[in-house]
């Protein structure tokens, strides 16, 4: 079987993501991680993962920068995961992909878990792209597959 190409080098930023959190055991751990779990009892038990295999993804998380290791909060000798400022910056996509699940992935009236704003408990709005200037956007009104520089990309899609 051949080997599958990284995409940590590539030119096209949804990919290197994807090569760094998108693998769902990745992404279930950010979402416990936003639940506030911290401890690794606590993501073996929510997720119901095997010790090695949970092991490994927050090894993997903590190495890209996404976790961090902390000492427990309630002075224990055990020891706890932190999202840092780049893990806590992946909360809109984690966002997106649950708004996406509830639209598509549940037929009408299906039980289903709601994320709520805690300061008026009321369902999120939904996410949107946007232009700078406050208009919707949409697949047809972005760039696609250019190649930009930085300080190019931070004035265009």
């Amino acid at each position: 079987m051949a080997k599958q190409k990284s995409l940590q080098t590539s030119e096209c930023p949804v990919a290197r993501a994807v090569e760094s959190i998108g693998e769902r055991w990745c992404f279930m751990i950010l979402r416990e991680a936003f639940d506030d779990v911290r401890r690794f009892s606590e993501f073996r038990k929510n997720l119901g993962l095997a010790k090695n295999i949970l092991a490994t993804r927050l090894k993997h998380l903590i190495e890209i920068g996404v976790l961090e290791i902390s000492p427990a909060s309630d002075g224990s000798a055990y020891k706890e995961y932190i999202l840092t400022d780049m893990g806590r910056s992946v909360f809109p996509v984690v966002v997106a992909m649950r708004q996406w699940g509830e639209r598509y992935l549940y037929k009408q009236g299906e039980m289903h878990s709601v994320l709520l704003d805690n300061v008026n408990g009321e369902p999120l709005l939904t996410l949107e792209v946007r232009a700078s200037n406050g208009r919707v956007l949409g697949p047809a009104d972005c760039y696609r597959n250019s190649v930009i520089t930085a300080k190019k990309a931070e004035h265009d899609c």
